[in-house]
C-alpha cells in the first residue's frame, strides 16, 4: 500500500459543496491499495503512520506522533482519503498508467478495512468517500509531506 502523509494544521474534504470530513491539527493521509496488497499491508501502514514522529516537541524537534500531538496525551486527527493515482506509472510516455492500483472493488475493500482499523486504534478519524470526486482543502504545516510504501512482496 502507498500513503502520502501531510502534517496539517487543518484539512477537510468537500463533495458537491458539502464537507464530509474535517480535522484540525493532525495528518492528511492519502492512501492507495496496489495489486497484491492485503490486510497485512494495511495494518503495517497504519502502525507506521500512527507512530511516525513528525510533530515538534517542546524543543522544536520532530519527536511526537499524531497520537501524542500536544504532549498531554491528546491525539491529533487523521483525515483518510482514497487516492488511487498514487499508484501512477509514469515510466513511459506522458500519460500515467494505473495498472498497479488495486481493482476498484479490492481497493474499496482495503480502504474500508484501513479506515475501520484506524477508527479502532485512534480516537479522531475522518474520511473522504471512496471513488467520489473530492476537493481536498488543507493547510500543510511546515510543510511536511512524507511518502510511505508497504510493498506486498517484501517483509517490511
Amino acid at each position: 500500500m502507498i500513503a502520502l502523509i501531510q502534517r496539517v494544521s487543518q484539512a477537510r474534504v468537500v463533495i458537491d459543496g458539502n464537507t464530509v470530513g474535517q480535522i484540525g491539527a493532525g495528518l492528511l493521509v492519502l492512501v492507495c491499495a496496489e495489486r497484491g496488497d492485503a490486510e497485512a499491508q494495511a495494518d503495517k501502514l497504519l502502525a507506521k503512520i500512527l507512530k511516525l514522529r513528525i510533530f515538534s516537541d517542546d524543543a522544536g524537534k520532530m519527536n511526537r506522533s499524531v497520537q501524542d500531538l500536544d504532549g498531554q496525551g491528546s491525539a491529533g486527527g487523521l483525515l483518510v482519503v482514497s487516492q488511487f493515482t498514487l499508484a501512477a506509472d509514469t515510466a513511459s510516455g506522458n500519460r500515467p498508467g494505473f495498472s498497479n492500483a488495486a481493482p476498484p472493488d479490492e481497493g474499496r475493500r482495503l480502504y474500508d478495512y484501513f479506515v475501520a482499523r484506524a477508527r479502532t486504534a485512534h480516537p479522531v478519524v475522518q474520511t473522504g468517500q471512496f471513488g467520489a470526486d473530492m476537493q481536498v482543502h488543507l493547510v500543510n504545516d511546515g510543510p511536511v509531506t512524507i511518502p510511505l510504501r508497504i510493498d506486498p512482496l517484501s517483509n517490511q
